[in-house]
């Protein structure tokens, strides 16, 4: 459907449940490749160090993962692990025949270059989709594993929007994970694109352009109902933890105030529960099509694939 521009109060994207009906679609495509194809998917995460909210975010990445019926290999290692320990480790990885996914959870410590650690990945199990081989297929259109939380963020727009040719759509952020790839992915859409952050002048006046504005900046509540055209799409990609003055306790948000843009958006996801779940589904997906990859098989014509 068109952005509505006169609709008075946001209809609220909820991820949780466009999530679930993903990772449905995914546990059936996982069963058909069992049944057919005699081939379970395997997704491998790697975990250097004990970072609490890295932790949590693996815990629930193997749960969902063995709620799909993939095989689920967990690497956790010490935080003093050297680079050459790791990147042997990915070697085995990528050698490995029943892994198909390869994803090592970000970030890691001090002595260990990221960059060398994500190009190490064989690009086709690289269910992050931060391999440069995996960047130049998605620019250049072609069949490509790419970043799980934008990905999830165009399935969220073409569900709540249907079409978005034309549209313009404003991001505000440039990072390699979130914004370039949105970016792209966008453009592949048919949608104008404009890539703001924080040196954009006149970032606001840029902002009230837009259908859909994407806030990836990482910094809480700063896109208020001033920024935003009524009517528009509200995708925020924020999650900043603040102290609640009324608790007293510590609590999530995104990038954008909710309450007071939730009034003038034509549709919004709130925080949390709007892109964080699907960008485990979309996880899911990815090793899915990794797999399918692998072994010369038509992702398209398993059941229940969700397509961006």
């Amino acid at each position: 459907m068109p952005v509505d521009t006169e609709q008075p109060t946001a209809t609220i994207i909820d991820g949780k449940t466009h999530a679930a009906r993903l990772r449905d679609a995914v546990a059936g495509q996982v069963r058909c490749l069992t049944a057919e194809h005699d081939i379970q998917p395997g997704l491998a995460v790697v975990l250097v160090g004990e970072n609490p909210a890295s932790q949590t975010y693996v815990r629930s990445k193997r749960k969902y993962t063995v709620a799909a019926g993939m095989a689920s290999f967990a690497h956790n290692l010490p935080a003093n692990t050297s680079q050459q320990e790791l990147l042997d480790l990915i070697q085995t990885l990528n050698e490995d025949s029943s892994v198909h996914g390869i994803l090592v959870q970000l970030p890691l410590p001090v002595q260990i270059d990221s960059s060398a650690v994500l190009a190490a990945i064989d690009p086709d199990k690289d269910v992050d989709g931060f391999h440069v081989i995996n960047t130049g297929r998605m620019w250049n259109g072609e069949t490509a594993l790419m970043p799980c939380t934008p990905t999830g963020c165009v399935v969220l727009l073409k569900q709540t929007l249907g079409s978005l040719d034309g549209l313009h759509a404003v991001i505000v952020g440039r990072s390699n994970i979130v914004g370039k790839p949105m970016a792209s992915m966008l453009l592949h859409e048919n949608c104008t694109v404009t890539l703001a952050h924080s040196r954009t002048r006149d970032l606001p006046g840029i902002c009230r352009q837009a259908d859909i504005l994407v806030a990836a900046v990482g910094r809480p509540r700063m896109v208020g109902a001033d920024w935003i055209k009524r009517g528009a799409a509200v995708i925020d990609v924020g999650i900043n933890r603040i102290s609640d003055e009324r608790t007293d306790k510590r609590r999530l948000v995104g990038d954008v105030k909710f309450d007071e843009v939730s009034a003038k958006a034509g549709a919004i996801t709130p925080v949390p529960g709007g892109v964080g779940p699907m960008t485990i589904a979309c996880l899911l997906q990815n090793t899915v099509l990794a797999t399918c990859l692998q072994y010369n098989i038509a992702s398209d014509s398993l059941p229940g694939k969700v397509t961006t």
